[in-house]
């Protein structure tokens, strides 16, 4: 089944040519000018994966990408022709799973799609982890804590199994954009600061007093096996 593809972009002409360049990969392609018209064919066509652009009339792209993830865990990929860390940064502590500059290369783009949906499959093994409360049901890409369970982006879910599968293991920022993206980021972004700080707040993981997630400072974090 083609893997289905939301473009919120008021841009026209980049809608359309999206539309026929990801058309060659085998992507099924919806694209919305407009965010509250975007927002409901979202909810009707149920996307695999959205691109969202930050300059939007009316609602911006931050307003969108807060909206769908009062919802949905449809992995996001912001758009930013600004370019400005600031905005990447907040796109990401309101759950955007990645974002790229404008202008970009159409090639590269489709590299992050396919990243970002390749992780999101499912094995055909069902595979578990429990740390204490803590449980990882990495097959349907489900947590949960005691029996409450955890709303987790892509990226949330993908560094907290990079952690999990590595008990014990101080890991930098670079081995973690390493593991994390097949297209490596911007250490300097805080990029990991802030997906580490999102994901210890849904798992209610203090960090002076971490049950998880520990900072190891001037290496970087370790995932506690004891939890």
């Amino acid at each position: 089944m083609k893997k289905k593809i939301l473009v919120i972009d008021d841009d026209q002409k980049l809608n359309l040519l999206l539309s026929e360049y990801l058309a060659k990969f085998g992507f099924t392609v919806i694209t919305s000018t407009h965010p509250r018209e975007g927002l409901k064919t979202l909810k009707k066509e149920m996307p695999d994966l959205v691109i969202l652009d930050l300059m939007l009339p009316d609602m911006d792209g931050f307003e969108v990408c807060k909206a769908i993830r009062r919802d949905f865990t449809v992995p996001i990929i912001m758009l930013t022709a600004r370019g400005e860390v600031s905005d990447r940064i907040v796109g990401l502590e309101l759950g955007a799973d990645d974002y790229l500059p404008k202008p970009f290369e159409p090639r590269e783009l489709v590299a992050r799609i396919q990243t970002i949906l390749r992780r999101s499959q499912t094995d055909m093994k069902r595979e578990f982890k429990r740390f204490g409360e803590l449980t990882i049901d990495f097959t349907r890409r489900q947590v949960t804590i005691g029996e409450q369970p955890v709303d987790l982006t892509t990226a949330e879910f993908e560094i907290l199994k990079i952690f999990v599968k590595r008990p014990g293991m101080a890991l930098s920022r670079q081995q973690i954009l390493d593991l994390l993206w097949d297209i490596k980021w911007d250490v300097e972004n805080r990029s990991i600061d802030v997906l580490v700080s999102r994901l210890r707040q849904k798992l209610g993981d203090d960090p002076k007093n971490p049950r998880y997630i520990k900072t190891i400072w001037g290496a970087g974090y370790m995932f506690m096996e004891e939890g």
